[in-house]
C-alpha cells in the first residue's frame, strides 16, 4: 500500500483500569470528550479495546466476561471513536498482546515460560499485570478472535499492538517448534532464534488477518524500541511509533538513537512521550512546559510526528488542564507543520550501529551524543542499509564485520566513502584478525589478559578502571586538546600500524594495571610516559581508534573522547553539511522539502538538567543571541527567512555555502532556506 502519512497531533491514550475501582466511566461524556481533544489542537486519539489488566471497553458479544466488570457504559469506546470522527479526528484502537492480567490467571498454561521452570514475568505475590503471555501458545487464537470483533463492530482506523517482546520461552508449544525446525530447544542462542522467527511470523499472519475486514486500517507491533530487529517484519507494519518518554528507562538519549534508524525504513513516524512527569500511569502529574516542547518539536526536527500520552481518569473525564498544557504546545506544532510536511533528513554521515549483532546500544548511544553535539547531520544505519548516499560511514565500538560486509565496505571505499572505526569494529567475528584491510592496522601478538586469561579489553570499565590507559593527541587529532595524556577508562585493542599507515596518537602506558598486588590511590594508575601501542591510525580515507571511545563516552561523557571523534570528522569531512558558533547544547538538523523546493534548518535549545536522581527535566529556556549559521547547500538559495513568523534575515552565499545570522534563538526556531 502506499506510504502512511500520519497526522501530526496524536495523544495516545491509556485506561489499564483495575477492576477494584468502582464506575468506570461514569463522567464520560463523548462530545466533552472529543471537544476536549480539538481543543487542545489533537487530531488522531488512540483509544482502548483491551487493556493490560485484560479488560474490554466494548459492548464485546465473543467475549462478554471480559468486559470491565464496573464499566457503566459499555460502549464506551464506540462512543469515543464516533464523536472524534465527527470532529474529523482519528481513533485507532489499542489492545494488549502480551501483558493480560485476566488471561495470565485463567491460562497460566499460556504464558512464557523460563528455562528453569517459572513463570515469565510478575510473581503471583508482587504487584503488577506483566506475566508474559506466549504468542505461539493457544492464546493466538482469542487474539485473534477479539481483533476480529473489533473490527465487525467497531469503526476501525488502525490499530496499536502492545507488547510485542522476543521472549526467550520454553512452553510445550515453543519446544515442540523447535524440534520441529531442527533446533535443539535446551540452547538458549537456539530459543533466542526461534523467537525472533516466530514473532516475525505473528507479525505477518495477524496483518494478513486484519487485512481479510479491512485494507486501509493503520497496523503498528509496539515493542518499546524500534531498532534493526524490526527490518524482517517491517513489511507488517504501515508505520512506525517511537515510545520513548524521558522516565520510564528510556531517557532523553534513546529518541535520537532510535529515530535516526527508524526514518531509514521507508515507513512514516510516530514518537511517543508523555505529559507524566516520570512516565506511564504518572496520574495527576504534569510535565514542564518546556519540556514538552523540547520533546514534541525534536520529534520535528528529526521527520517524527507527534504522539503525548496520557492516561484517562477511571471516571471517563480528560482532565481540562492536562489538554491546556497539550494545547499550548499542539497549536504550536500546527502551525510548524507545514514545513515539516513529507520533509525527509539531509544527511552526510552514517552510523552502522552495533545493536544488530549484540543488542547492545551504549556505543550507538555515545555516537549519537557526540556527533549531535557536534551539529554533524547523520543517520544510523544496519549491515543492510544502503552505504553509497553517505560521504562518511562510523562503526562504533562493536561492530563485527564478516566477508559479505567486509566486501560491501570495501566497495564503500572504493567508490570515494570514508570511514572511522573504533575498538572491535572491522574484526572478524572471531576477533582473531580484521576483516577489513583498509583501517591499516593489525592485531599485535599477546594481548595483554587478566589473571583468569579473559582479554583485559573486555574488563575493568568499571568505578576503579582497573586497565586504564592513556593517550597523547597531537597535530590536528588533538586540537582543542592540551597537548598532554588523557585517560582511557578502558583497555584498547593492541594494535600495530601496517606500513603506509599514519599514527595520529600514541597510546601511553599506565605504571602499572591495578590489581590487588599493586594499585595506586583511588582509580586508575597514572601515567609512566611510555609509549606503547598506537592509538589512532589513519590509512587514507580510514581513521581508526584503538579504544572504546563511543561507549566511554556513553558512561561518562569525556570530552576528550568527544573532540577527537569530531576532530577526525573534520579531517575526512571537510565540508559539513552545518556549522555554527553556539554551544554544544544547540541541536540542528537540516530536513529537505522536495515539493516545495526548499530546505528547512532546524535549532532547538533546551537543556536537560539532572536535578534530581531518577530523570532529567527540563524547567527554563535560555535563549541564545546572534547565532552563525553556516550550511552546505547544493544550489543558488533564493531568500533564508524564520518560519512560520516569516522574518527575513540576511545572507551571504559563496563557496558552495549559505551564511546567515539568526538573531535570536528561544527554545525552537526553523529557517527556511528557498531554492
Amino acid at each position: 500500500m502506499a506510504r502512511l502519512e500520519l497526522s501530526f497531533r496524536q495523544i495516545h491514550l491509556d485506561f489499564h483500569t483495575s477492576e477494584d475501582v468502582p464506575q468506570v466511566g461514569s463522567d464520560f461524556d463523548a462530545e466533552e470528550f472529543a471537544d476536549t481533544l480539538q481543543k487542545a489542537h489533537v487530531n488522531s486519539v488512540t483509544c482502548f479495546g483491551r487493556c493490560h489488566h485484560g479488560w474490554v471497553y466494548y459492548d464485546s458479544q465473543k467475549f462478554p466476561e471480559r468486559i470491565h466488570p464496573t464499566l457503566v457504559n459499555r460502549n464506551m469506546l464506540k462512543e469515543q471513536i464516533q464523536a472524534c470522527h465527527e470532529r474529523g479526528i482519528r481513533a485507532p484502537i489499542y489492545t494488549t498482546v502480551q501483558w493480560d492480567h485476566y488471561t495470565s490467571q485463567r491460562h497460566p498454561e499460556w504464558c512464557v515460560l523460563e528455562a528453569d521452570g517459572r513463570l515469565s514475568g510478575t510473581q503471583p505475590y508482587e504487584a503488577g499485570f506483566y506475566r508474559n503471555l506466549c504468542i505461539n501458545s493457544p492464546y493466538r487464537d482469542f487474539l485473534k478472535a477479539h481483533v476480529q470483533e473489533m473490527l465487525e463492530s467497531l469503526p476501525v482506523d488502525g490499530f496499536f499492538f502492545d507488547i510485542n517482546m522476543l521472549r526467550d520461552c520454553s512452553c510445550q508449544h515453543c519446544r515442540a517448534g523447535m524440534e520441529e525446525a531442527g533446533l535443539d530447544p535446551s540452547v538458549k542462542s537456539n530459543r533466542t532464534a526461534y523467537a525472533k522467527q516466530m514473532m516475525d511470523a505473528y507479525k505477518h499472519e495477524m496483518t494478513a488477518f486484519v487485512r481479510q475486514f479491512n485494507e486501509d486500517c493503520n497496523i503498528f507491533y509496539n515493542a518499546g524500541h524500534v531498532g534493526p530487529y524490526v527490518r524482517e517484519s517491517a513489511d507488517a507494519y504501515t508505520h512506525l511509533e517511537l515510545e520513548s518518554l524521558p522516565g520510564g528507562g528510556w531517557g532523553y538519549t534513546h529518541f535520537p538513537l532510535a529515530m535516526r534508524y527508524a526514518r531509514t525504513l521507508g515507513l512514516d513516524c510516530l514518537s511517543h512521550t508523555g505529559k507524566f512527569h516520570t512516565a506511564w500511569g504518572d496520574f495527576h502529574s504534569f510535565k514542564n512546559k518546556p519540556a514538552l516542547e523540547f520533546e514534541c518539536l525534536r520529534m520535528l526536527a528529526l521527520n517524527a510526528k507527534c504522539d503525548i500520552g496520557d492516561q484517562l481518569h477511571p471516571n471517563g473525564r480528560l482532565c481540562p488542564h492536562v489538554y491546556e498544557l497539550i494545547g499550548s504546545v499542539y497549536e504550536q506544532v500546527e502551525a510548524k507543520e507545514p514545513w515539516c510536511t513529507g520533509a525527509r533528513a539531509v544527511t552526510q554521515i552514517g552510523v552502522l550501529t552495533p545493536e544488530e549483532f549484540s543488542g547492545d546500544r551504549r556505543a550507538a548511544t555515545g555516537a549519537v551524543g557526540m556527533l549531535q553535539e557536534g551539529s554533524q547531520q547523520f543517520d544510523v544505519l544496519d549491515s543492510r542499509s544502503e552505504f553509497s548516499g553517505y560521504e562518511l560511514l562510523i562503526l562504533p565500538d562493536q561492530v563485527p564485520v564478516a566477508d559479505a560486509l567486509a566486501g560491501k565496505l570495501q566497495a564503500y571505499l572504493d567508490a570515494g566513502g570514508s570511514l572511522i572505526a573504533s575498538f572491535e569494529s572491522c574484526l572478524a567475528p572471531g576477533k582473531d584478525r580484521f576483516a577489513l584491510k583498509a583501517v591499516g592496522v593489525h592485531l599485535r601478538p599477546n594481548p595483554t589478559r587478566c589473571a583468569d586469561g579473559r582479554l583485559a579489553r573486555d574488563v575493568g570499565w568499571g568505578q576503579r578502571s582497573e586497565y586504564a590507559e592513556y593517550i597523547l593527541p597531537a597535530g590536528r587529532i588533538g586540537e582543542g586538546l592540551p597537548a598532554t595524556e588523557h585517560v582511557m577508562y578502558a583497555k584498547g585493542v593492541e594494535v600495530e600500524a601496517e606500513p603506509g599507515a599514519e599514527v595520529l596518537a600514541q597510546v601511553i602506558a599506565p605504571y602499572f594495571d591495578r590489581t590487588w598486588e599493586h594499585f595506586c590511590s583511588h582509580r586508575q594508575t597514572p601515567s609512566s610516559g611510555e609509549p606503547d601501542y598506537p592509538g589512532i591510525v589513519r590509512r587514507g580515507n580510514v581513521i581508526y581508534f584503538a579504544h572504546p571511545i563511543f561507549s566511554l563516552y556513553s558512561a561518562w561523557g569525556p570530552r576528550w573522547c568527544k573532540t577527537l571523534l569530531l576532530n577526525a570528522v573534520a579531517m575526512l569531512l571537510p565540508e559539513p553539511l552545518l556549522r555554527h558558533d553556539g554551544p554544544s547544547t544547540v541541536m540542528a538538523t537540516v530536513n529537505e522539502q522536495a515539493g516545495e523546493s526548499r530546505w528547512v534548518v532546524h535549532l532547538l535549545h533546551y537543556i536537560p538538567e539532572r536535578r534530581c536522581r531518577q530523570l532529567d527535566v527540563i524547567e527554563d529556556v535560555i535563549p541564545l543571541h546572534e547565532l552563525s549559521v553556516s550550511v552546505k547547500v547544493p544550489e543558488r538559495v533564493r531568500s533564508v527567512r524564520c518560519v512560520p513568523g516569516g522574518q527575513e534575515l540576511a545572507f551571504r552565499q559563496e563557496g558552495g555555502r549559505v551564511d546567515f545570522l539568526l538573531p535570536r534563538l528561544e527554545g525552537h526556531e526553523m529557517v527556511e532556506l528557498a531554492f
